[in-house]
């Protein structure tokens, strides 16, 4: 294990373009990167047999979650040569068409970086004590079973 310490992944609400687009204007300055991969998982209005998806409401076991997600940067930093690794996910409420996750990975060379970043969408959305509850227009809701 590195030195590294476990960050807090969590945003409440949505992840704004803005935020994106900082996070990746942060990185323009550092020339020893030659690629980046960037995943945003977005809100749905998927149609279910109850009605329309209007909303996810996230909620997690935060401390469990940010641990597990140290161990699965750990193993990634392990495994490819990447300069960095950046993962935000959503609390709360986000609507239809907001942007609930953010993964930003970037090295020397694009497939470290692609692979990587693949991977840890991959384990995050397996393995984190993360759930969705979906919220269906007309006051109903289901909880969100990750495919």
């Amino acid at each position: 294990m590195s030195d590294r310490k476990p960050k807090n992944i969590f945003k409440v609400g949505p992840i704004s373009a803005s935020f994106i687009a900082e996070s990746i204007q942060k990185h323009s300055t550092q020339t020893t990167i030659g690629g980046h991969s960037i995943f945003l998982g977005q809100v749905r209005a998927d149609e279910t047999e109850q009605g329309v998806v209007s909303a996810i409401e996230y909620t997690a076991f935060e401390e469990m979650a940010i641990e597990k997600m140290h161990q699965i940067r750990e193993d990634i930093f392990l495994k490819y040569p990447l300069t960095c690794m950046h993962v935000h996910h959503s609390l709360g409420t986000v609507v239809a068409g907001e942007i609930c996750l953010f993964v930003f990975t970037s090295s020397a060379h694009r497939l470290a970086a692609i692979d990587a970043c693949s991977e840890a969408v991959e384990r995050l959305k397996a393995e984190l004590p993360v759930w969705g509850k979906e919220i269906i227009e007309g006051d109903k809701y289901k909880w969100k079973v990750n495919k």
